[in-house]
């Protein structure tokens, strides 16, 4: 009664001294990772009731109406489908060169990160992924703590000679404590007691009771013995490892993609800029067309040539409006905003500064600090511990088994709890099993070897890709910085060619139009090499295990990525090909 009053109290909050144990756990975890590594929070959730109205039910109400009950509205033949879509986009969007509304809410990519962080539900679902491996690790420490049980047995039994019937009822009540031991094998502790109370007997010795303390315990010496015994131990610590190296990697990766996002965003407004510029040159031209032709220097069809080029660049501001409101839905939808929220995006963000690493710095940084590699080098022997363990099943069994009880004097009634060391008994034993049929573990020693080459190579080819991805980031960089400065001078030198077009006479429709076609199509080379170089460098933070994220999940700049150029930068020494198994 008093375990069960004291297990009644501390189910007040039974989910508090749970929460309490894994928030610690996962901070230690997360700081010995070092590098600003945080740890979620288990309480930072809002869990929700599970019971529903209608859970139960087997049978579910489904919506799904015949044609005839369907109602189709058909579009008006002459309805201004172009104004529809303005609506659309100023619904939607602050049209670019417009000021933005007081309802329009303005994020940064700062603000996008924090976002990405406290309420995306990619990084949730990450979260509760380490701290699932956290409460597996705690489950499997509990199972290796002294574990205390009390089971309470009541019975009632009868027995009956020539229609007389006796009854007696049985109360066998057992206090045990188990524990295993760390390497190999349990031990147990009972405390039994025992009463009975004969309901129809003889006025003489209707109720007796008893107890006993009894001791018992068992240990492998060969097979089962050793660390195989704490397998499931020693994975679930290592597990928890690997859950927080994986976490930490997930919000770097979480980082860049938002980032990711954000300057195609970016580049996207740009293009819709460039092509209301676009449309508003294409007009004056039009109109200066025709004033040629009234006047009689162009011909009529000349005309033709600036009024198609007009009407496609209509249809594609259209198409770009359409993209970048999709685009914009999609980002609310990662950052788990209000669809239906009108935002806009800050073009300004952070400067990036472009890295100066040689492929062989990019490599040997990849390989010091890269978690995944870190993860996939520690499960590597994981493979090779199943080995061993696998080796150990191919073992002979002996086991080592003992007891010992002490009862209360059998020869009083009523016990109590005064136990009789002149009673004790025990027991000693060894059991010795040859190996005859062994086939299965055999197989099983053949598939772990198997596995662990099959590891082998998988760490290998993966080894191979992180060096590959770190040399590429550095080209990219180099590359996309190449492509920007070419792109600008496509830019300049397409404005100067336009520019003279317009200033000249005799210039012909067809020309100007071509120019301005170049013009538009260099201004959005030069966004998309701007995208490229900013995503360029985030990913070669990535590559490298040099992306930093703060606790708050915004981006973390390193030493020298602000302020003034260093004159130097330490870097790792990279790590030849051979150096690491």
């Amino acid at each position: 009664m008093v375990a069960l009053g004291a297990s009644l109290a501390g189910c007040s909050d039974p989910l508090a001294r749970v929460d309490a144990r894994t928030d610690r756990l996962l901070r230690e975890r997360s700081a010995e990772l070092g590098g600003g590594a945080v740890a979620p929070s288990v309480r930072d959730g809002n869990p929700t009731d599970p019971r529903r109205a209608g859970q139960t039910s087997t049978s579910l109400p489904t919506s799904n109406p015949g044609a005839q009950q369907l109602n189709f509205r058909p579009a008006q033949a002459d309805r201004d489908v172009a104004d529809r879509l303005e609506r659309y986009a100023s619904e939607s969007l602050p049209m670019p060169g417009e000021a933005a509304s007081d309802n329009v809410r303005t994020i940064s990519l700062t603000e996008a990160f924090r976002l990405a962080q406290a309420s995306g539900r990619e990084h949730r679902f990450a979260e509760e992924d380490y701290i699932l491996s956290a409460i597996r690790l705690l489950i499997e420490r509990h199972l290796w703590s002294p574990r205390l049980f009390n089971d309470t047995r009541v019975g009632l039994s009868g027995s009956g000679t020539d229609g007389r019937f006796e009854h007696a009822l049985d109360l066998i009540n057992t206090l045990r404590v188990t524990k295993r031991l760390p390497y190999g094998g349990s031990v147990e502790a009972r405390w039994i007691v025992n009463a009975t109370d004969q309901l129809r007997t003889q006025a003489t010795g209707r109720y007796t009771q008893s107890s006993e303390l009894a001791l018992s315990g068992n240990i492998p010496l060969l097979r089962g013995a050793g660390q195989a015994a704490r397998e499931s131990r020693i994975q679930a610590e290592r597990d928890l490892i690997y859950a927080a190296r994986a976490f930490e990697r997930f919000r770097r990766e979480l980082l860049v993609d938002i980032a990711s996002d954000y300057f195609s965003l970016i580049q996207a407004r740009n293009r819709i800029e460039n092509q209301v510029r676009q449309l508003d040159g294409l007009k004056r031209d039009d109109e200066a067309t025709g004033e040629k032709v009234k006047a009689g220097r162009l011909r009529a069809f000349q005309q033709q040539i600036t009024a198609s080029r007009l009407s496609q660049a209509q249809q594609q501001l259209a198409r770009l409006r359409e993209n970048y409101i999709l685009q914009l839905d999609r980002f609310k939808q990662r950052l788990t905003l209000d669809i239906s929220e009108p935002i806009d995006i800050d073009p300004d963000i952070f400067d990036l500064r472009e890295p100066d690493a040689t492929l062989r710095e990019a490599m040997g940084l990849a390989l010091e600090y890269r978690l995944d590699l870190q993860n996939r080098r520690d499960q590597l022997d994981d493979q090779r511990r199943a080995v061993a363990n696998a080796r150990n099943d191919l073992l002979p069994d002996l086991d080592l088994d003992a007891s010992v009880s002490v009862p209360t004097d059998p020869g009083q009634m009523n016990g109590g709890f005064a136990i009789d060391p002149d009673q004790l008994d025990y027991s000693v034993g060894a059991t010795f099993s040859l190996p005859l049929d062994r086939r299965i573990e055999r197989l099983s020693l053949r598939q772990a070897l198997i596995g662990l080459e099959r590891a082998q190579r998988n760490y290998d080819e993966f080894r191979d890709g992180v060096i590959i991805s770190g040399r590429q980031a550095v080209r990219n960089v180099d590359l996309a910085q190449f492509q920007l400065r070419l792109a600008e001078e496509q830019v300049r030198i397409n404005e100067l060619g336009l520019e003279e077009l317009l200033l000249r006479d005799d210039s012909d429709p067809q020309s100007v139009v071509d120019r301005r076609n170049d013009l538009l199509n260099a201004e959005d080379a030069r966004d998309q090499a701007i995208a490229d170089l900013r995503n360029a460098i985030l990913q070669f933070l990535l590559a490298t295990g040099q992306a930093r994220v703060r606790p708050d999940g915004t981006f973390e700049p390193l030493p020298g990525m602000v302020g003034d150029v260093p004159d130097s930068v330490d870097v790792p020494n990279p790590v030849a090909p051979d150096a690491v198994p």
